[in-house]
């Protein structure tokens, strides 16, 4: 999670952490390009280069950068692997960073007890889509999101998510974001081991009811109430998810 100070502003090595990652994940520092020295990050950033060289701290124990003594930093090796750190719901909202999402079942309304009682809703009805997302044309990750009826009445006119096949950059949280009157806040997620169904094997090329991780995330608004169900099954040697844990001293 993002590093706050005492007035709960982030603070200046982890913003500048947040902005260097997006910058390698946008691909502005290929593989194997040496980042800007810590003094020109700190003139360029206004910040002192104990905070440059925290923030190369934090991105080499992820794994985007690495150090050679005498010569720099550089961004490391991305193999086929898709490599994300998560610690906020703006990180969540960055997906599109590197990846594209596919559409492979529309926006539709249907029954599905299980989502709308995880919903909170008083009704059997959600709206539900299904989509892939691709990294370097490699997919890696089925995800179905579940939608309260309100909330799903507020994308129905988005033309991404009406055609099969559609690709795009955009994020479901990023469109609600933008839609609902109080922002989403929070997410809570579960970690499990799923079994690939034929129809996710089938997306996800590879064999049925291999083991896969599973997480599920249900987002929350300002005001506490749920506004998004997904549940995403991922290839483990495609991906790798990492935390990273900061421990806040007084």
């Amino acid at each position: 999670m993002a590093a706050a100070g005492a007035d709960g502003r982030e603070s200046a090595y982890s913003r500048l952490e947040r902005e260097l990652r997006a910058a390698i994940l946008r691909r502005e520092y290929p593989e194997g390009t040496r980042l800007p020295t810590e003094a020109e990050l700190a003139e360029d950033h206004r910040v002192s280069r104990q905070t440059v060289r925290r923030a190369f701290q934090d991105l080499v124990a992820e794994g985007m950068v690495h150090r050679v003594p005498g010569r720099g930093t550089f961004a490391s090796p991305r193999d086929e692997q898709y490599l994300r750190q998560f610690g906020s719901v703006d990180d969540l909202m960055g997906l599109s960073l590197d990846a594209t999402m596919m559409l492979v079942a529309p926006l539709r309304r249907q029954i599905d007890l299980d989502a709308a009682g995880r919903l909170r809703v008083r009704t059997d009805r959600v709206h539900t889509l299904s989509f892939l997302r691709l990294h370097d044309e490699v997919p890696f990750c089925l995800t179905t999101v579940y939608l309260p009826p309100a909330v799903g009445s507020l994308l129905e006119s988005v033309p991404e998510l009406t055609e099969v096949g559609a690709r795009s950059e955009v994020t479901i949280i990023g469109l609600l974001d933008e839609r609902m009157a109080d922002p989403i806040a929070e997410a809570e997620q579960s970690i499990t081991v799923g079994h690939a169904s034929s129809t996710v094997a089938e997306h996800l090329r590879c064999e049925p009811r291999r083991d896969l991780l599973r997480i599920d995330r249900i987002y929350h608004d300002t005001a506490g109430v749920p506004v998004e169900l997904a549940v995403s099954h991922f290839l483990p040697e495609h991906y790798s998810y990492r935390v990273h844990l900061r421990r806040t001293l007084r």
